[in-house]
């Protein structure tokens, strides 16, 4: 019988334990799914032997919180949760969300900002000598000194706010066993230095500085007063997420303190990622919460397969090459095919797998033969501008697997409905997985991301020209006028992008209008921790090439930006008349709507009958 790790001591004592080896605080509700980090870590601790407790979203301003089952054998573990504690509080506009997916019930409040220097000064309170291990996506991408947007500066590394002893990045399978492995050897926290995917704190570094893989960054003084320092601070950072080319990295603080960051642990194999994925999960959230209304997160991913890991794509705005790496993993057919056997045997599974993806949905094998023999290029990237030469462009392995995952007695159907890249997709020597994706596997609306129209910006962002897009519609336009499918195309806009101006948000508006519809979201740029965009809306700099960026940072032009997108709506329209009359659009102000946004006159609110 599948069985949830400990939340209680008494849940401990009934398995016959006198304490745990490590304590796991988690700012989420306790799911025991393979889509949640907490829940991969724990099991993977699990299946080597180590005994793990958790403490799902303690009471933050009570350190006693902290002290459910004592102290660990070996260390606490913490982890802010599946998303950044800001992000999942605040709006870009900085604005508390009012519901939390992860928490029972959505209710909101359960964990504090900034959760993982919260939980760690916590239990540096009540255990001061007992080592803290952090992780997950909020730790990965503040490792070094980084860009806070919520409080408009440059913060120290989460490693030094958070007084923990080790930090591990990226997926964390590999270096987790690692570090657990040490400290159960006697080693002192202090002296494991040497798991790739970690980030350790240091007083003398001269050897690892007088190494060949020695990089000294410019220090946090430094990066903090110079624009053009982070920037360049972040490139190096950014060109060393290879697992084989990668170099250890150095930021100092202050005259002795040092920061250290090792190169990322390898990609998993298929086996291992097999093997992690059929770890004994209970693939539900723990019935504590159930009379709470449940955590609404589980909804979205209970009937659904992560097919891959990693994506080669490296969008700017995306911190995926950071945290995953730019290797694509995958799991295999008969793996995945044994997890969808078991999905169907669930009394709610109603005959619908609702995604087979992960970050990238029609990427199932590393983008290139070189990668794993010499890693990904520091200086090139795969896709972009335009696909590499080397790029190796096949579908083959993923039709197979949606087509024997959808032959499977008890599926109607298989949607896909992770990101596909659609310059991939072009790429291709045929349509036969554009056809197939079309005819089976498209619930109506396929959502694409061409995130901007204009190519200056679309540079920016790291995406394909508008000319690719468009193309692509063609194409899927094509395959479903073929088959007689009622299916359209669904647009994934971003507004106030670095590089974007007024104007280049009126030319997405007009590329809206001719579209037909207006999107029902439009996500204005969120910079989040550790991805090129934001370092350009910090400084004002592409990092990659040092060049000046416009960036819109006034609220209220951010705000024109938004409304142009979603011009239809009659709360925009005082917005977007007047982003067109300070751009002198007016040809864009008048009765024609095959050709203007907006009349010349508000129209009139119809009163409620």
């Amino acid at each position: 019988m599948k069985n949830f790790l400990p939340i209680t001591k008494k849940e401990m004592t009934a398995r016959g334990w006198d304490e745990p080896d490590f304590v796991f605080v988690i700012g989420d509700a306790y799911v025991d799914h393979s889509s949640f980090a907490p829940a991969i870590i724990s099991r993977v601790l699990e299946s080597n032997g180590y005994k793990v407790c958790i403490i799902s979203q303690p009471d933050y301003k009570n350190p006693d919180s902290i002290a459910v089952f004592g102290r660990p054998r070996l260390g606490f573990l913490v982890c802010a949760g599946n998303m950044d504690s800001m992000v999942n509080h605040y709006t870009v506009n900085k604005k508390r969300r009012s519901f939390d997916a992860y928490s029972p019930g959505g209710k909101t409040g359960k964990r504090p900002d900034y959760a993982t220097v919260v939980y760690c000064n916590l239990i540096k309170q009540k255990f001061k000598n007992t080592p803290v291990i952090i992780g997950g996506i909020e730790a990965s991408l503040r490792r070094l000194g980084h860009y806070d947007y919520w409080s408009d500066k440059i913060r120290r590394s989460i490693l030094l706010d958070s007084g923990a002893d080790i930090l591990l990045y990226g997926m964390g399978e590999i270096s987790v066993v690692q570090v657990a492995d040490a400290l159960n050897a006697g080693i002192p926290v202090s002296e494991i230095t040497f798991v790739a995917g970690t980030v350790y704190k240091s007083r003398d570094v001269d050897d690892v500085i007088n190494s060949q893989r020695g990089i000294l960054l410019p220090d946090f003084d430094e990066i903090t007063h110079n624009k053009s320092s982070y920037a360049r601070s972040f490139n190096i950072q950014y060109e060393n997420t290879d697992f084989i080319t990668a170099n250890i990295l150095v930021e100092k603080y202050g005259e002795k303190r040092y920061v250290v960051q090792n190169p990322p642990s390898r990609p998993l194999t298929t086996r291992e990622l097999d093997d992690i994925y059929e770890l004994p999960y209970v693939n539900d959230f723990h019935p504590s919460y159930k009379t709470l209304g449940g955590v609404p997160a589980l909804s979205e991913i209970r009937f659904s397969l992560t097919s891959c890991r990693g994506c080669f794509g490296s969008c700017s705005f995306c911190s995926l090459t950071f945290h995953q790496g730019r290797i694509v993993q995958a799991r295999s057919h008969e793996s995945l095919i044994r997890e969808a056997k078991q999905m169907t045997m669930d009394p709610d599974f109603k005959g619908y797998i609702h995604d087979v993806g992960g970050p990238t949905g029609n990427f199932r094998r590393p983008a290139c033969d070189k990668q794993l023999k010499y890693g990904a290029c520091k200086k090139k990237q795969c896709l972009f501008p335009k696909p590499c030469e080397n790029l190796v462009v096949d579908h083959s392995d993923y039709i197979l697997l949606l087509r024997s995952l959808r032959s499977l007695p008890g599926v109607k159907k298989v949607f896909v409905r992770s990101g596909i890249r659609y310059d991939y997709v072009l790429a291709d020597k045929d349509d036969r997985f554009l056809t197939e994706l079309c005819r089976y596997h498209v619930s109506g609306q396929l959502r694409v991301a061409p995130e901007h129209v204009t190519n200056h910006v679309l540079t920016l962002m790291g995406k394909p020209n508008s000319s690719v897009y468009s193309e692509f519609c063609r194409q899927f336009e094509r395959i479903n006028d073929k088959y007689h499918l009622n299916q359209f195309a669904v647009s994934y806009l971003i507004s106030s992008h670095p590089g974007s101006t007024l104007k280049d948000a009126i030319a997405l508006a007009e590329s809206v209008r001719d579209m037909g519809y207006m999107p029902d979201q439009v996500q204005d740029f969120y910079p989040t921790p550790s991805t090129i965009s934001t370092v350009m809306y910090c400084t004002g700099l592409d990092p990659r090439n040092m060049k000046r960026v416009y960036v819109a940072t006034d609220p209220h032009e951010k705000a024109m930006q938004r409304a142009l997108i979603q011009y239809r709506k009659p709360e925009n329209y005082d917005l977007v008349k007047e982003a067109l009359t300070k751009c002198r659009r007016f040809d864009l102000i008048g009765f024609d709507r095959s050709r203007c946004l907006i009349p010349p006159e508000k129209p009139k609110s119809k009163k409620k009958k």
